[in-house]
C-alpha cells in the first residue's frame, strides 16, 4: 500500500507547494514574464514576498489575505488553487500508488490547472501550454508504451473532429485554443479514453452553463471557459477511464441491444 511507504498526506503538502508555483506560472504566463525571477512578490507594490510568507494555504490566513508591505489584497483564488492542487495530488497518491501512472498523473494535473486558470481569467489557452501537454503525450508514448502509438493517433484525430465540428456547429461557441487541447489531450489518453474525456467535458459545460443561466449569472450569449472542463474530463478519464468504459459496455450497450431486440420481436 501507498501509505505503507509514503503517507499520503505528503503528496498534498506537496501539491500545495506546487499549486503555489502554478499560480505564480497561471499570472506570469499570458504576460510573457519569466516564471523564476523576478523571485515571487507583491503584485500590488512590487516588494519581494518573504520566505516565511510563501507557506502554501496558511500564509493566507496569517496574513488576512493582504501584502505584508502595502496592504494589497491578494485574490481568494490562490489558496483554493494550493488546497485543489494538494487534493489532486493526494488523490493521484491513492488511486496510483508510486507508479509511472502516478508521474503521468502529476504531471498532467499541474499543467491543466494551469491551462483552467487562465482559461478562466483570459479566456485564452496559451499555445505554449498546449505544445506542453502534446510532449507529454509523447513521453508517455515513447517511454511508457500508454497510450500504443496507434492508440494515440486515433485518439488525437477522433477528439479533434469531434470539437472542430462542434465548434463549427456552435458557430465560434469554441476557440481554437480548446479544439487543440482536445486534440493533444487525444494523444495523451489515446481512443477511446481521449474522445470521451471531451465529450465529458463537453457535458459538463453544458451542465454548468444551463446552472449558471438559471441562476442569472449568466445568459445565454455570454461565453463560458471550456478549458477547465476539458481539463475536468481529462483528469476523470485518466483516473478512471477503464471503470467507466466498462460501466458504458455493461450497461448503455448492453440496454441497445435488448432494445434492438424488443423492437424485433414488436414487429
Amino acid at each position: 500500500m501507498i501509505t505503507s511507504v509514503v503517507p499520503s498526506y505528503v503528496f498534498f503538502v506537496i501539491g500545495t507547494v506546487i499549486g503555489s508555483f502554478l499560480n505564480v506560472c497561471a499570472y506570469r504566463i499570458p504576460r510573457g514574464e519569466s516564471l523564476l525571477f523576478p523571485p515571487s512578490h507583491c503584485a500590488h507594490c512590487g516588494r519581494r514576498i518573504k520566505t516565511v510568507d510563501l507557506v502554501p494555504l496558511l500564509n493566507f490566513f496569517w496574513l488576512k489575505g493582504r501584502c505584508r508591505f502595502c496592504g494589497g489584497k491578494f485574490g481568494i483564488s490562490h489558496p483554493l488553487i494550493e488546497l485543489l492542487t494538494g487534493v489532486l495530488f493526494m488523490t493521484a497518491c491513492l488511486r496510483f500508488g508510486l507508479t509511472i501512472e502516478l508521474i503521468k498523473a502529476l504531471l498532467l494535473v499541474s499543467v491543466l490547472v494551469v491551462i483552467s486558470i487562465i482559461d478562466l481569467e483570459y479566456y485564452i489557452i496559451p499555445n505554449r501550454l498546449i505544445v506542453f501537454v502534446l510532449f507529454l503525450g509523447v513521453v508517455f508514448v515513447i517511454f511508457t508504451g500508454q497510450p500504443t502509438i496507434f492508440s494515440a493517433l486515433i485518439g488525437f484525430g477522433s477528439a479533434f473532429l469531434f470539437l472542430l465540428i462542434l465548434a463549427l456547429a456552435s458557430r465560434g461557441g469554441m476557440g481554437g485554443g480548446d479544439i487543440k487541447l482536445a486534440a493533444v489531450i487525444g494523444v495523451c489518453l489515446g481512443w477511446p479514453n481521449g474522445p470521451t474525456a471531451v465529450l465529458l467535458g463537453c457535458l459538463l459545460a453544458g451542465l454548468a452553463g444551463l446552472l449558471l443561466i438559471l441562476l442569472r449569472v449568466k445568459n445565454k450569449k455570454d461565453l463560458i471557459p471550456f478549458g477547465p472542463f476539458l481539463a475536468a474530463g481529462t483528469l476523470i478519464m485518466f483516473y478512471s477511464g477503464s471503470q467507466i468504459n466498462s460501466w458504458y459496455i455493461k450497461n448503455v450497450l448492453l440496454l441497445s441491444w435488448l432494445a434492438g431486440i424488443s423492437g424485433r420481436v414488436s414487429w
